[in-house]
């Protein structure tokens, strides 16, 4: 998977969070996904479609969605990871850091359309094959560990307008 394309979410996600919740983060390494991805506990998924087509998953731990929950919205943490203000908070936090991470990419040349995040509630998520590939990445913070699946898959049509754009 080419870094330069994965590296605009994790910068994201990395700067979202620490401001967010007023902390450092420590970025993982990345890990490759062979197998379909095992969500964790509460998480959010946006696709994307564009010159590079795919799906992000924000995906964090219960008590860690709850404990950010609680601290964006300025209240206690929910009881419980079903309740309707994490699952609020969750995609408005995937929609801060789609929207970086995009922004990124169309300033390089990219061009996508996103779509809204939805909770994601299906216990295993897309699996890599022979054209998608997929990266997992953690996010210690303040609040809890909070994973990042990031699903590609090259959009051949494209090939020589982001060769162009990468060059330029």
């Amino acid at each position: 998977m080419r870094m330069d394309l994965i590296q605009p979410f994790v910068s994201a996600a990395d700067s979202v969070l620490g401001q967010l919740l007023e902390g450092p983060t420590v970025v993982g390494n990345p890990s490759m996904e062979e197998d379909a991805y095992r969500r964790k506990g509460v998480a959010a998924l946006i696709g994307f479609q564009g010159d590079i087509e795919g799906r992000i998953i924000f995906d964090l731990e219960p008590q860690t969605a709850c404990s950010i929950a609680g601290r964006l919205s300025g209240s206690e943490p929910p009881a419980a990871a079903d309740d309707s203000l994490v699952a609020e908070t969750l995609c408005e936090l995937a929609n801060m850091i789609i929207g970086n991470a995009v922004t990124l990419l169309n300033d390089r040349g990219f061009h996508f359309r996103v779509q809204p995040p939805e909770v994601h509630t299906d216990p295993e998520g897309m699996k890599s094959s022979y054209d998608t590939e997929a990266v997992v990445m953690s996010f210690e913070t303040p609040a809890g560990c909070v994973y990042l699946n990031i699903g590609m898959r090259y959009n051949r049509r494209r090939k020589p307008e982001r060769e162009a754009a990468l060059t330029a």
